[in-house]
């Protein structure tokens, strides 16, 4: 019996930007698109698939990791999501860092 690998199920095909490897080629693009703006002066620093931690009452949930932790040059901070397929899980996933980290970061969502 062999296996064939069948690839992403959501279509998406991993693509690759700065010797870097994203999840999908729309992930990549959007990393090309920080990098200019970071070079433009308007981002201080990107910092992709940064780890969060979903923690309730103390209890771990999960780890979420959002595409991008991005610094603005006035010192706040964002955190982007470049979603083409939104499942259940992640919306849920999505909610509850939004409920846990709303307050501390601006949350984006590309689309």
């Amino acid at each position: 019996m062999w296996y064939q690998k069948k690839g992403n199920k959501y279509g998406a095909k991993k693509s690759e930007f700065q010797g870097r490897s994203y999840m999908s080629k729309k992930e990549a693009q959007y990393a090309q698109e920080l990098e200019f703006r970071k070079l433009a002066k308007e981002i201080k620093k990107i910092t992709p698939q940064h780890r969060l931690s979903l923690d309730v009452n103390g209890y771990h949930i999960a780890n979420y990791y959002i595409d991008f932790l991005i610094e603005m040059k006035d010192g706040s901070k964002e955190l982007h999501e470049v979603k083409g397929f939104a499942t259940e899980v992640w919306r849920l996933k999505w909610k509850l860092c939004e409920a846990l980290y709303g307050d501390k970061y601006r949350m984006v969502l590309i689309k």
